[in-house]
């Protein structure tokens, strides 16, 4: 791996390396651009990302076409109703010395692609905590490490709510971004249909390793940040929790529960990663609004009388951030 004189010329190449991934990953999904960077922030800030977005918008082709530019091992989960814990982390089985020997489940991978989480029961759903948090698994007593670097990339469905559980706010709180997926425009509908009935296919080039993503990680780690964008981020945090002294107007006449100490955090790591991607060398309050809504919209929820009067998440962000 090369490497660098500076943090300052590492960022240099890290804006160079996100536009070559992004023309990479541009080959295959048309569009989508804001949903792109969205997860490429979290892949690069040690986070995990839940796509959420109705079928047919690429959901699982993206993920695919990320693994591939990012020449990591990828595994992908159905998540059904009848699917077990053991069917995600792996199981003990008895080999031919009568000795219990563990076999890996599709977890050890660096990506995985869990498809309609919510479509399996809360007990399955869980197995995947851990994971997500300490990078490792625990089997019969016995803890394995995952290989770093390890994301989990978990799709959901918004309409078809039939047989979905949903997920436990200890679980959403693991994702570091929710990103909605909207329809294409009208041209970008064309040009899907032009490359996906020609009978040719696009193949992204691999553009990262494993090393430069962990490099880069830590990277985004090291980028200084001012004191006064540490504090917009907790006071935005505060300002969604009713009942409390700094909480917003909206938020206690619109919410039941707000924004835990994880939400700031991400805040900083996503504005540190969206500035760098910009070339800049240290975040300012607009690169934390610029990730607040991902962050913030699986972390409040809204009373009922938010929902009589339609008022939704994004709204109620957007009149935070004012």
């Amino acid at each position: 791996m090369q490497t660098y004189k500076s943090d300052v010329e590492a960022v240099d190449a890290f804006v160079e390396k996100y536009r070559l991934l992004t023309d990479e990953i541009g080959k295959v999904i048309v569009g989508q651009h804001e949903v792109v960077k969205d997860v490429l922030i979290c892949i690069f800030s040690k986070g995990h990302a839940l796509l959420v977005g109705v079928p047919g918008l690429a959901k699982t082709l993206l993920v695919n076409t990320i693994a591939q530019s990012l020449g990591l091992t990828y595994s992908r989960i159905q998540f059904t109703p009848d699917l077990m814990p053991s069917d995600i982390l792996g199981t003990e089985i008895l080999d031919e010395n009568r000795k219990f020997r563990f076999v890996k489940g599709p977890i050890f991978a660096n990506i995985i692609l869990a498809d309609e989480i919510n479509r399996t029961p809360p007990k399955t759903q869980s197995a995947l905590l851990e994971a997500m948090q300490e990078k490792a698994v625990t089997v019969a007593g016995v803890s394995h490490r995952l290989q770093e670097p390890f994301f989990v990339l978990a799709t959901q469905n918004p309409i078809e709510q039939e047989g979905t559980y949903p997920l436990p706010e200890a679980q959403l709180d693991r994702f570091m971004f929710n990103v909605w997926l909207d329809y294409p425009t009208f041209n970008q509908e064309i040009d899907v249909v032009k490359n996906t009935t020609s009978g040719q296919f696009a193949n992204p080039e691999v553009v990262l390793t494993g090393e430069e993503i962990i490099f880069f990680q830590s990277l985004i780690r090291r980028i200084p940040v001012p004191d006064n964008v540490y504090e917009y981020a907790v006071n935005l945090t505060s300002r969604t929790r009713p009942g409390t002294s700094r909480a917003h107007a909206w938020t206690n006449l619109y919410l039941t529960w707000g924004a835990g100490p994880r939400a700031s955090q991400y805040l900083i790591l996503g504005a540190k990663c969206h500035a760098a991607m910009q070339g800049k060398y240290s975040p300012d309050i607009e690169d934390v609004q610029a990730v607040a809504t991902s962050i913030l919209r699986h972390r409040i929820v809204r009373n009922y009388k938010a929902e009589a009067e339609g008022i939704g998440v994004k709204q109620i962000v957007e009149e935070l951030l004012k």
